[in-house]
């Protein structure tokens, strides 16, 4: 019954900015978060955000990126500013839930991110 729809994926110019939204229903948004993964490449980390504001954000989007969460509509979302090609890929909605002794990690269906040079 944990369910995360994302949304706003999408092809765009370089320069341009994309907002992705995650809407998760069955799990507490405690930590949440964004990743991506481009063709041929590792899954990465993109941007984090726990319920008591911490945020963190991969060296290659600082500054571009803005990740925010609504605890009241159990949502995240991920403004994307001054795209480059290299953030081509697609991106997944990542919650993380405590069991006994680890974190196990839920996941979106992913929403396809492209920008064109």
């Amino acid at each position: 019954q944990v369910q995360l729809v994302e949304s706003g994926g999408g092809l765009v110019q370089a320069g341009g900015s994309l907002r992705l939204s995650c809407a998760a229903s069955g799990i507490a948004l405690n930590p949440m978060g964004w990743y991506r993964q481009a063709p041929g490449k590792q899954r990465e980390l993109v941007a984090t955000a726990t319920s008591g504001g911490s945020i963190n954000y991969a060296d290659s989007v600082k500054g571009r990126f803005t990740i925010s969460r609504d605890n009241g509509k159990n949502t995240v979302h991920l403004e994307m500013n001054s795209l480059k090609p290299e953030d081509t890929g697609v991106y997944y909605c990542n919650v993380r839930v405590w069991s006994s002794s680890f974190w196990r990690d839920y996941w979106g269906q992913g929403t396809q991110v492209t920008v064109s040079s």
